[in-house]
């Protein structure tokens, strides 16, 4: 199976999910996302696109290099996204996914619509990011920001801070700036996304219904925004199963990794 982290989190997010799935046989990847850790662009002319057809296309290409016709794949926040486009495109390399929070799939033609006022100021983060005052904000105070992101979106989970340095390095990465900005101005259509990505941009527009085998992870004290899956119950035709996580925030694989990987192992099953 493929477990993919989030922004702003790494790999470290499922050392014990991990852990925990081997022991059951099952043989677990868990690759950083572009811009995050040791990854690079092999082209320095490449645009730093965090698009979400970009995150997908890296998790196709990620199969690919290493000849894996189908997997299992899961994810939270941005790798959850790539898991969900992937599944719902190209549902013959998916034999099950496991999404926190439901459909997790941009509709950028709606981004513009306001949401309800109390899940809109969780989401200042994303508007900083907007100015250039919030590139810069991010690019000289990472780790205070990103550390803050992890508190303030896992209210109950007490180890948040004790956890963050693990995962801090990855944010230094000489991508990741450009990466997350790009990421959080394309998703409310105020950049432009890299060319080669416009094809599947169109594609996942017209939010394609998700058909694979999918279990569904709701966080009960998940700091950004509200609980939402079951409206979006309906984007799902295939074999499905929710599962209300209460007194869990938006790191479900960290904060309960017993959880996680009970989901994943019923796809497995």
């Amino acid at each position: 199976m493929i477990l993919l982290h989030g922004f702003p989190y790494d790999v470290r997010a499922y050392d014990d999910v991990a852990a925990i799935l081997a022991d059951r046989g099952a043989h677990v990847l868990a690759p950083y996302l572009r811009g995050f850790g040791p990854t690079r662009f092999r082209d320095d002319a490449t645009p730093r696109s965090g698009q979400q057809a970009a995150l997908a296309q890296d998790l196709l290409d990620f199969m690919d290099a290493l000849a894996i016709d189908k997997a299992v794949v899961g994810g939270y926040d941005w790798g959850g996204r790539a898991a969900c486009i992937v599944s719902a495109l190209f549902p013959e390399r998916v034999r099950g996914l496991v999404t926190v929070d439901g459909y997790n799939v941009q509709h950028i033609a709606s981004s513009g619509e306001p949401t309800k006022p109390e899940w809109e100021r969780t989401y200042w983060y994303q508007y900083y990011f907007h100015s250039e005052r919030g590139r810069l904000g991010l690019e000289r105070n990472r780790e205070e920001l990103c550390e803050l992101l992890w508190r303030t979106w896992s209210p109950t989970w007490e180890q948040a801070s004790a956890a963050f340095p693990a995962s801090a390095p990855s944010l230094h990465n000489p991508d990741f700036v450009d990466v997350v900005i790009h990421s959080y101005r394309h998703r409310y259509a105020l950049v432009e996304g890299d060319p080669r990505y416009q094809e599947l941009e169109d594609r996942i527009a017209r939010q394609p219904l998700i058909t694979v085998p999918t279990v569904v992870l709701e966080s009960g004290a998940d700091g950004v925004g509200g609980p939402r899956a079951s409206g979006d119950r309906d984007l799902f035709t295939g074999p499905y199963e929710h599962r209300f996580l209460p007194g869990v925030g938006h790191n479900v694989p960290q904060e309960v990794p017993q959880a996680f990987a009970d989901a994943v192992a019923t796809l497995l099953s």
